[in-house]
């Protein structure tokens, strides 16, 4: 049986990208409008995963995703690099000396700026979703228009490919994690031989001096990398912080174990987000 799988934005947006990387080819895609409903989506049993975003190399972090992963007890299994490639688009016969105005989502006409620098005949129109932009051009045969997406998403509506990857920086990645409801098998959760796990947590500590540089020496101390810590608002409590962080090590290894009690010990909360196959 066919999995259905869930992502913010239209078929033919990044993250469907990322979908079939972690899901692979056999799934049914779930666009769905906001990053809210996917989570939900999982939660109510209507879609067996989701895959959302979680931080891009340019434009950082995506925080409203932080505060669901707490919100929801969905744990990540696995996580993927997606290399954003942005094209330029438009009905088929358009000519590029007839676009007129650009649509796409902010952030991808913001990464694309040399591009409108060198064009300034045409008008950057924000959009909610880079492949939504794409299937409004087919829908209403706009001829003076163009739209900033995937290739999938051009694939998909039929749209034609006028210029490729007018991103600014070709280093330009958005990391995605794939999320499944708590499964009950004790085997759930083991590590597979010969894989490289990471496993992700969120902690508060109390706001003394010092509090944070002893969490995090649990994880020094015993030579674990953290690849990432990232601070949130506390809500309900000003000027206080969760701690999302990142650390190379299954959470069931010893030392990873030790670590994780050592931290325990300091932090006032503690909860595991997930353990899953580093992304190649």
């Amino acid at each position: 049986m066919k999995h259905r799988v869930s992502f913010q934005g239209e078929l033919g947006a990044f993250s469907q990208v990322a979908v079939r990387q972690l899901a692979g080819e056999d799934f049914i895609p779930v666009p769905l409008p906001a990053f809210q409903e996917v989570f939900e989506s999982v939660v109510s049993g209507k879609c067996h995963a989701a895959v959302i975003p979680i931080e891009n190399t340019l434009h950082g972090s995506i925080h409203e995703n932080y505060d669901h992963l707490l919100r929801y007890d969905l744990p990540i299994r696995g996580e993927t690099f997606v290399r954003i490639v942005h094209n330029l688009m438009a009905y088929p016969g358009v000519r590029f000396t007839n676009i007129k105005r650009i649509y796409s989502h902010p952030v991808a006409l913001n990464q694309c700026r040399q591009f409108f620098e060198a064009n300034p005949g045409m008008e950057r129109v924000p959009f909610y979703d880079t492949a939504g932009s794409v299937k409004m051009l087919m829908e209403q045969s706009l001829k003076d228009a163009g739209a900033i997406a995937s290739a999938t998403a051009a694939e998909i509506y039929g749209a034609r490919i006028l210029r490729k990857s007018i991103e600014d920086d070709r280093e330009n990645y958005t990391r995605f994690f794939l999320l499944e409801r708590p499964k009950r098998s004790a085997k759930s959760g083991m590590a597979v031989p010969d894989l490289k796990y990471k496993t992700s947590l969120v902690f508060t500590v109390r706001n003394i001096a010092g509090a944070l540089f002893r969490s995090l020496s649990a994880f020094a101390l015993r030579d674990l990398n953290m690849t990432k810590i990232e601070s949130r608002p506390l809500r309900g409590k000003p000027w206080e912080y969760l701690f999302y962080l990142d650390f190379i090590g299954h959470k069931d290894d010893p030392v990873s174990r030790n670590a994780l009690g050592h931290l325990a010990e300091l932090a006032d909360t503690l909860r595991v987000l997930g353990c899953y196959p580093v992304a190649r």
